[in-house]
C-alpha cells in the first residue's frame, strides 16, 4: 500500500473500512500475536495508517451524522482539515452528558447514530442509575468487529480454544459481559454466561467453576475477592479450582499491585487488566498481554489520546492526562473524541513489551470527577485502596468518609480488622495505617476498624466511597439561615 505521497506503508492485516474479517481466521496456537504485522509494527507507520482510517471515519459521520456536522461545523472543522494526527487535536471532545442530550432530544439511539435504526441488530446500554439511560445501538457489523477485536486481545493474554471461559458479570445492559462473551467465542474457547447477582449466586459461581473445570474468569476485581471469601467460607480452596488466568474490566484493581496480589494469592491465577468505557466497545482496546500491571492502548482498534484535562491536548510520554477516545472499526454510533474524565499515565511503545503500543503502567487508576480534595491534596481513591489492601490483618472491605464536623475536612477510613492475620494489637495497626496512608496521601487520615463482614459485599463493582460534606453544608446553611 502507498500513501499520498508514494511512501511505502505495510499491510495491516484485515484493517479495511469499512471492516470485514475473515471469519474462518484464527491463528496457530502457539503463535503470540493475532495479528502480527499490526501488533508489531513501527508505531510512525502505524500511525499514518491511523491518520487515513480516521479521515475516513470523519468523512463517513459528516455525510451520515448530524450531531457531528453540528459539534464540528461550530468550531469550522471539517474532516478535509485533519492532514495530521496533531491537526486531529483540534477536533472537539464529546461528552457523555453530550450523548445523553442528544438522545433525549432524538430518541432512541440519538443523531449520532450513522446508520438506518432498522439496521440495529443489538441494544446495550447504560444502567441510567446516575442520569437518564444511555442506549448503545449495534449493528451487525460492528457486533462482529468488536468480537474480532477481543478475540485478539483476549489471545494476548494467552487464551486459547482449548478453555472455558466464565463469564462472572452481569449478562444484561453492561457491555462488559457481552463483549468478552463475544470475544471468547470469536476465538474459539467455550463460553460459560454464568453472570452474577443473584441471591447466593457467588456459592453457585464456585460450585458451577469445579463442575464445568472453568480455566478463565472474566469479572470485576472486586467480585473475585468476593468469591474468595465465600471459597473459604464454604471450605473451599479458590486456589484448587482449576483456574488459570482471570482477566477485569469495570474498577480500577487489576493493575493496583495490592488488590491484584490478592487475587493472585487466592486463585493461584495469573491476572490481566482491561477496559476503558461502555461507549466505546471494543472496550478491550485497552488490555494487557502479560501477567503484570499495565494495559497496551491498542491504536488500531482504538485511537487513544492522553489528554491535559483542560486543553484536550495530548501530554507527552511519561506525563498524566486523561484519555480520550476515537472507534476505528464502529460504522453505527462511532465515538470521535469521547472524553473519559478518567486518569491514567502513558508511556512510549516499547517492542521489549511484545507489541509496539503506547502503554499504561498502572492501567486506568481513577476518575477525575472521584478525585476528591483533604486540605489541599488531591486523593484518589484507587491509592487508598492499596495501601489499606496491602495491610497484613486487613479483614476484607473498608470504607472512605470525607466529612466536615468543624471548618476542615477530614477523611475517616473504617477498615475491618482481622486480628488473627495481623500479628500485632489494633492500637499498634491503626497506628502503622494511618502513618502508611500519610505517607502515600500527603494528608493524615483517621482509622476506625471494624469487625470482619461489617460492610456489604459485591457481585459488581465496589463503591467505597462516602462524601458527607454536602450534608454538612444543607445543615450549616440551615443553621445560618
Amino acid at each position: 500500500m502507498r500513501t499520498g505521497d508514494g511512501f511505502l506503508m505495510p499491510e495491516m492485516e484485515e484493517w479495511t473500512w469499512p471492516p470485514k474479517y475473515d471469519p474462518d481466521y484464527r491463528p496457530p496456537s502457539g503463535q503470540e500475536h493475532w495479528f502480527p504485522e499490526r501488533e508489531t509494527m513501527d508505531p510512525e507507520l502505524r500511525d499514518g495508517q491511523i491518520l487515513r482510517r480516521i479521515q475516513q471515519l470523519m468523512g463517513y459521520a459528516w455525510e451520515r451524522s448530524p450531531f457531528y456536522r453540528r459539534k464540528w461545523s461550530e468550531v469550522g472543522i471539517e474532516p478535509g482539515d485533519i492532514t495530521s494526527l496533531e491537526a486531529f487535536e483540534s477536533v472537539p471532545v464529546i461528552r457523555k452528558d453530550d450523548l445523553r442530550s442528544d438522545q433525549a432530544a432524538n430518541e432512541p439511539y440519538g443523531s449520532y447514530l450513522c446508520i438506518d435504526p432498522g439496521e440495529v441488530a443489538h441494544i446495550n446500554g447504560t444502567s441510567g442509575t446516575t442520569g437518564r439511560p444511555t442506549a448503545f445501538g449495534i449493528n451487525q457489523r460492528d457486533w462482529t468487529s468488536i468480537a474480532n477485536a477481543h478475540a485478539r486481545v483476549m489471545w494476548g493474554m494467552g487464551i486459547r480454544p482449548d478453555d472455558v471461559v466464565l463469564i462472572g458479570s452481569p449478562l444484561a445492559l453492561y457491555w462488559g459481559s457481552w463483549g468478552a462473551y463475544i470475544g471468547a467465542e470469536r476465538l474459539g474457547a467455550t463460553v460459560f454466561p454464568f453472570g452474577a447477582g443473584t441471591q447466593g449466586g457467588s456459592l453457585r459461581t464456585l460450585q458451577w467453576m469445579k463442575q464445568m473445570k472453568a480455566t478463565i474468569f472474566y469479572g470485576t476485581p472486586s467480585y473475585a475477592l468476593r468469591l474468595a471469601e465465600v471459597a473459604y467460607e464454604n471450605d473451599i480452596d479458590p486456589r484448587k479450582l482449576g483456574l488459570h488466568k482471570m482477566f477485569f474490566s469495570g474498577e480500577p484493581g487489576a493493575s493496583v499491585p495490592a488488590i491484584r496480589q490478592r487475587i493472585i494469592d487466592a486463585f493461584d491465577v495469573e491476572v490481566y487488566d482491561s477496559g476503558s468505557m461502555a461507549e466505546v466497545a471494543p472496550w478491550m482496546h485497552l488490555g494487557s498481554s502479560h501477567n503484570g500491571p499495565g494495559v497496551f492502548c491498542w491504536q488500531d482498534l482504538v485511537y487513544a489520546e492522553v489528554c491535559d484535562p483542560e486543553t484536550m491536548k495530548r501530554v507527552p510520554f511519561g506525563a498524566e492526562g486523561t484519555p480520550v477516545y476515537t472507534t476505528l472499526e464502529r460504522t453505527a454510533q462511532p465515538m470521535i473524541r469521547l472524553l473519559s474524565n478518567d486518569l491514567t499515565r502513558w508511556e512510549a511503545p516499547d517492542i521489549a513489551r511484545g507489541r509496539t503500543y503506547p502503554f499504561l503502567p498502572n492501567g486506568i487508576y481513577g476518575r477525575i470527577d472521584e478525585m476528591f480534595q483533604i486540605r489541599g491534596e488531591n486523593v484518589h481513591p484507587s491509592a487508598i485502596d492499596e495501601v489499606i489492601m496491602a495491610a497484613p490483618g486487613y479483614g476484607g472491605e473498608h470504607r472512605i468518609v470525607i466529612t466536615r464536623e468543624s471548618a476542615m475536612d477530614e477523611l475517616v477510613v473504617q477498615v475491618e480488622f482481622d486480628p488473627t492475620k495481623a500479628g500485632i494489637t489494633d492500637a499498634a495497626w491503626i497506628q502503622k495505617l494511618g502513618s502508611d496512608l500519610r505517607t502515600v496521601l500527603g494528608v493524615g487520615a483517621t482509622v476506625v476498624v471494624v469487625a470482619p463482614n461489617t460492610f456489604d459485599r459485591t457481585d459488581f463493582k465496589a463503591r467505597r466511597v462516602i462524601d458527607d460534606r454536602k450534608l454538612f453544608e444543607s445543615i450549616e446553611r440551615k443553621v445560618l439561615s
